[in-house]
């Protein structure tokens, strides 16, 4: 367990491994992962301090346990989960950084893992879909992408490699459909109508917030997670956090008012870590520098246990340990 930014802590206490040691992770269903690469921002920088608050950001001790009270399950416990420590990620090298990410990503999922990245800034997403893609089938996985921005963008100051550019890079590249992408939570003021028209001919399906407040949230993830699993082989999920408004998530690099409350978001990370085949989850542009009062930081971190909650009830239904689960049911006995 290594971390490029503060102390060596595992995500709330669960064991460590080494990548480098296949037997010390050998016997995981999800390997946490840091990416602490803040080099694609385009407005505030510090993402690079976001794995290491997330992991942090909790209120209980930090001992590796994590009972839902929704679920009925305990996420760190229930599934078999490890945490690998920092990708080795410079800011001032693109290139490097997203090597040795998409690397690390594809040794996890190529074993058989599902890979859980905190980030870092959004371009992280281009090694994380492509090292999945790898493992899991070239054009095979489709992306539930959380975020106000659609990160769709050609270029940023001249480069190619941003957080406002990861989605293209995908899509041209093969590693994504974009015919498999959905977004949900976009608003604001960008991108301009060329980058949309680029998105409709790559027939992505985009949910604008005015769309999610119109319809409902629920309408919209239900309708999004039947077009991910048409012709698809599994699911990566991915959050920004700036989906949320940022008066619930200050600390992110590009706030836009508007967005998700922290209880919708949480919501439906639980809803589709629950339902979908997920081969893959990254949450990114937790920027502790900006945040309040560890809003952002606890934020991220619920974010991961609903995910990590979800994954293990659907797991503990399909082994027969657990009835179908039952969103209205009291949590204590009625008489």
């Amino acid at each position: 367990m290594t971390a490029m930014y503060g102390p060596d802590l595992t995500f709330l206490g669960i064991p460590a491994c080494d990548l480098r040691d296949p037997d010390s992770w050998s016997d995981a269903e999800v390997v946490i992962l840091g990416a602490p690469y803040d080099g694609g921002t385009s407005y505030r920088a510090g993402a690079r301090f976001g794995p290491g608050a997330i992991r942090q950001a909790c209120y209980l001790p930090h001992d590796g346990v994590r009972p839902s009270l929704a679920l009925g399950v305990d996420g760190l416990r229930d599934l078999r989960v490890k945490d690998a420590g920092d990708v080795e990620m410079f800011s001032g090298d693109a290139h490097a950084s997203h090597a040795a990410l998409e690397h690390a990503v594809h040794t996890i999922a190529a074993a058989g893992k599902i890979p859980l990245v905190l980030g870092g800034d959004h371009s992280i997403a281009l090694p994380n879909v492509t090292g999945v893609a790898r493992a899991a089938g070239w054009g095979r996985v489709s992306i539930m992408h959380f975020d106000a921005h659609a990160d769709t963008g050609e270029s940023s100051f001249g480069s190619l490699i941003g957080h406002g550019q990861p989605m293209r890079r995908l899509i041209e590249s093969g590693a994504a459909r974009g015919d498999r992408f959905l977004q949900i939570g976009l608003r604001g003021y960008w991108p301009g109508p060329q980058t949309l028209r680029w998105m409709a001919e790559q027939r992505m399906r985009s949910y604008e917030m005015t769309e999610v407040v119109e319809r409902g949230l629920d309408t919209c993830l239900a309708e999004a997670s039947a077009i991910a699993v048409d012709d698809c082989d599994g699911v990566y999920l991915s959050v920004d956090i700036d989906v949320v408004d940022p008066g619930m998530a200050p600390g992110t690099g590009t706030p836009e008012p508007g967005g998700l409350t922290s209880r919708e978001l949480l919501d439906a990370v639980r809803r589709l870590a629950y339902e979908l085949p997920i081969v893959g989850v990254e949450v990114v542009e937790v920027a502790p520098a900006h945040d309040h009062a560890d809003m952002t930081a606890m934020l991220g971190s619920r974010v991961v246990l609903e995910a990590l909650s979800g994954l293990a009830r659907q797991r503990a239904e399909k082994s027969g340990r657990a009835q179908p689960w039952d969103p209205g049911r009291p949590l204590l006995p009625t008489t």
